[in-house]
């Protein structure tokens, strides 16, 4: 347990941005998991959109490294794009 009052106040601060990554990454991993259970090729699509943009914000708070969502990105596009229509 710190002592000094910025150790104190700084295990908070990481406590409260654990707490909202963890939402973050959580909403993340269900909208991937939606895109690769899609039905068809179009549903599949809309969900990536969705996908997209929590990828996007992620990479952009730094939650995400950017080269991890452009990756994640390519690798469901790719699987999209096989998906049999």
């Amino acid at each position: 347990m710190p002592n000094i009052k910025s150790a104190k106040k700084r295990m908070q601060t990481s406590r409260n941005a654990n707490e909202r990554n963890r939402t973050v990454r959580s909403r993340l991993r269900n909208a991937i998991k939606r895109v690769r259970i899609a039905e068809d090729t179009a549903s599949a699509e809309l969900e990536y959109k969705k996908a997209q943009v929590l990828l996007d914000r992620a990479a952009t708070d730094r939650i995400l490294h950017p080269n991890a969502s452009a990756r994640i990105k390519s690798r469901l596009s790719k699987s999209i794009a096989s998906q049999p229509s």
